[in-house]
């Protein structure tokens, strides 16, 4: 029964806000970069997910933000926050429902099979953050099963560049973790239970997401690294979303 209830409130705001969404990004209304968060926010609230944020993203501009991936939910967790683009592979344009949303929320599409597409998405990235929209990177280009943090990719990186009006760019690391489900800290065990990867059938997860709720999620964002080269400050991102990984999974006794 519990799905049902979340489904159908979820389903109305879907439809009343694909319409609204595509005018404001069909006129370049300052409302397409909000639409989006507060659809998202409503979509936590209708799965009981609860987000606590450490740290804040860092006020420089441009921003590109280096992140672990974990899970579909962390779109919603993410995009709740504040006003932000995603990158994201090319098949999930493609994706029914979820494709639409994905190219009304802006997301950058990348082919990573196609090393020739990459000037195009690595110039569209720059557009995008120099026009003031922190643009999320998951660097690691696949998602984990939540208690490990995959090798980072520095390929898309160097997109980060300095602004038309000279402004250096910021990258900051962002660790994405899920510690507790109805209260309930996770664990090693339990974790994977959350996270969704590797060839894991999206509509079974959602449904079991839906139907046990009450999912906590920490966010943790990491000092910005800023005036380095991009596969030092990609590594430096990954060491920072480690040490931040191991301190919300196994946090000290008070």
């Amino acid at each position: 029964m519990r799905p049902v209830l979340v489904l159908v409130p979820v389903l109305i705001a879907t439809l009343i806000g694909i319409p609204c969404q595509w005018v404001a990004v069909r006129f370049t209304l300052d409302a397409r970069r909000w639409i989006p968060v507060l659809y998202h926010r409503f979509v936590l609230a209708m799965l009981g997910v609860k987000v606590r944020v450490i740290g804040a993203p860092a006020a420089d501009r441009p921003l590109m933000i280096l992140s672990n991936h974990v899970s579909w939910l962390d779109i919603a967790v993410l995009g709740a926050q504040f006003p932000l683009g995603f990158i994201a592979k090319s098949e999930v344009a493609g994706w029914p429902g979820i494709g639409l949303l994905a190219r009304l929320q802006r997301t950058i599409f990348v082919d990573r099979q196609a090393r020739a597409a990459t000037g195009r998405v690595s110039a569209e990235i720059a557009d995008r953050l120099d026009g003031g929209d922190p643009v999320v990177l998951f660097a690691e280009g696949t998602s984990s099963d939540g208690n490990r943090v995959l090798p980072f990719r520095s390929a898309l990186v160097g997109a980060a560049r300095p602004s038309a009006e000279g402004r250096p760019a910021t990258l900051q690391p962002l660790a994405i973790a899920y510690v507790a489900q109805g209260g309930v800290p996770l664990g090693r065990a339990r974790r994977p239970l959350v996270a969704w990867y590797g060839d894991m059938d999206l509509a079974p997860h959602l449904m079991e997401v839906l139907r046990r709720g009450g999912i906590e999620v920490e966010l943790r964002f990491g000092a910005p690294i800023a005036g380095t080269d991009r596969k030092t400050a990609t590594s430096h991102a990954e060491a920072a979303v480690r040490a931040m990984m191991a301190e919300a999974l196994n946090p000290r006794p008070a």
